[in-house]
């Protein structure tokens, strides 16, 4: 379940995908299967090869790739990988944000 976001932050970060850029929406989530996660950062393009590819730089392997929703693949983030890349990403706001 996801909650702490705004609808006009999940507007503006599928407009961002569907444009093929790489875009990160993060908010608070639970999950019975991730007890230590409370957060999860959604890091979705529109152009999943160019998703792969940006993942394989940090050893995200693209059947990692939700696909369920074919117009919107995206990497689930959790926990210290999750940390790890909005670090290398600079969006320190988004961990400010959610306490990281």
């Amino acid at each position: 379940m996801a909650f702490g976001v705004k609808r006009e932050e999940v507007k503006k970060w599928k407009e961002e995908i569907e444009r093929g850029k790489v875009a990160f929406l993060t908010h608070y989530w639970k999950d019975e299967r991730f007890p230590d996660c409370r957060t999860v950062t959604k890091a979705g393009c529109a152009d999943a090869e160019k998703l792969a590819e940006w993942g394989r730089q940090y050893g995200l392997k693209p059947e990692w790739i939700d696909m369920r929703n074919p117009s919107r693949p995206h990497f689930d983030l959790l926990g210290e990988k999750q940390l790890v890349i909005l670090r290398n990403e600079k969006l320190f706001d988004h961990i400010k944000r959610f306490n990281l």
